[in-house]
């Protein structure tokens, strides 16, 4: 197979699909890889190491994507790649299709088979390719709220740690999952009081536990939330379904009782975000103000740190690269049912029920399709 591995291109994306380690694997199982020159160069992986592990390094984006049988990316394709769709291309990358109706709309129009990272399940249910990047961003989203918590940039003036004399930061994490549990241990190694929200009651007992009674818990209700981001300085949205859009948590009329100078940081904004004031945002224009809040949500946090994120996403995906390249797509998803959950588009069907919902289309399972 021909594997590609183009350059991202939406802003300040800094990390790539495939490290020089993976080529040197893939190539010495008889595959052929075309990496897109400086692909890896803000990832600290630079030309000459994908040369010495066997890459072919390639000027264009265009000839990455026309000769390849399945490009792997990072972050989901943005306008000026449409153009580069075709029947029969495999695009294995984070896809996020709930919010971008758009880009669900050219995947199946030109018939590509579309696997998304954040859907793929293994043996135990959870979401193997989405948690290293959930890890990352989670323990992020605190150093940066801490950031913009400073006087300097708009925040309340802040130290989240507090010093004696003075108490700490109160840090609210609403999600109690990957990206919650990351985002509290980092907030508690500040020194912050931290309180999680959750729905789930067996999940707060599991941190409760996994903390030792340091964390502060606190069951999902409008009432508790209202509560719980009123006293906050820092709030870090960390909500997740697989798949589908970020149901709303904190609403406008929460933020509005906020205190002038917090901070949110809505890590869910690649999902459409859990907080109802949240928009996407960028590296280059990261921030903005809401009745006095902050707001951070940058869609692709993690590319801030690509060498530590590149890796880390990689760890996990590079196994599903090697066995969609040694298989074919076909018969790797008709094998293994947690690919098959990746599967968001073939031959021209949306595949992902969450999708379907979130924007009203019909759907099929792939399995029906193969």
């Amino acid at each position: 197979m021909i594997i590609g591995v183009p350059k991202e291109v939406k802003d300040h994306e800094s990390r790539v699909g495939v490290t020089p380690a993976g080529v040197k694997a893939l190539v010495e199982a008889g595959h052929k890889v075309l990496v897109e020159t400086k692909a890896g160069e803000l990832s600290a992986m630079p030309d000459d190491e994908y040369q010495s592990a066997g890459a072919e390094i390639v000027g264009s984006a265009y000839d990455v994507w026309r000769l390849a049988d399945m490009v792997v990316k990072v972050k989901e394709p943005v306008e000026k790649e449409y153009g580069h769709f075709r029947e029969g291309l495999v695009l294995f990358t984070y896809l996020h299709l709930a919010p971008v109706p758009e880009l669900t709309a050219k995947l199946l129009d030109k018939k590509v088979v579309g696997i998304a990272y954040e859907t793929i399940r293994d043996k135990a249910g959870t979401l193997p390719l989405l948690t290293p990047m959930s890890e990352v961003a989670g323990r992020m989203s605190v150093q940066v709220g801490a950031a913009y918590l400073e006087k300097e940039k708009g925040g309340r003036g802040v130290l989240l740690g507090g010093v004696p004399g003075v108490p700490p930061g109160n840090v609210c994490v609403i999600g109690g999952g990957i990206v919650g549990i990351n985002a509290a241990k980092v907030a508690m190694g500040m020194g912050a009081k931290v309180t999680i929200v959750d729905l789930n009651l067996n999940r707060l007992r599991e941190l409760d536990d996994i903390f030792n009674g340091r964390v502060y818990t606190l069951a999902s209700n409008s009432y508790n939330v209202t509560h719980a981001v009123r006293e906050a300085d820092l709030v870090i949205g960390g909500v997740l379904i697989p798949g589908a859009a970020a149901p709303k948590i904190v609403t406008k009329a929460m933020v509005s009782k906020m205190k002038k100078g917090a901070v949110i940081v809505d890590v869910a904004i690649d999902q459409g975000g859990c907080i109802e004031t949240a928009r996407p945002t960028t590296h280059s224009d990261p921030a903005y103000v809401v009745d006095g809040v902050v707001h951070y949500c940058v869609t692709n946090m993690p590319a801030a740190v690509p060498n530590t994120s590149t890796l880390a996403l990689t760890n996990a995906t590079f196994p599903y690269v090697m066995r969609l390249a040694k298989m074919g797509a076909k018969a790797a998803i008709e094998s293994d049912s947690g690919l098959r959950d990746g599967v968001n588009t073939y031959d021209g069907v949306l595949t992902c029920k969450p999708v379907a919902d979130s924007q009203g289309r019909p759907w099929k399972a792939v399995g029906d399709l193969l």
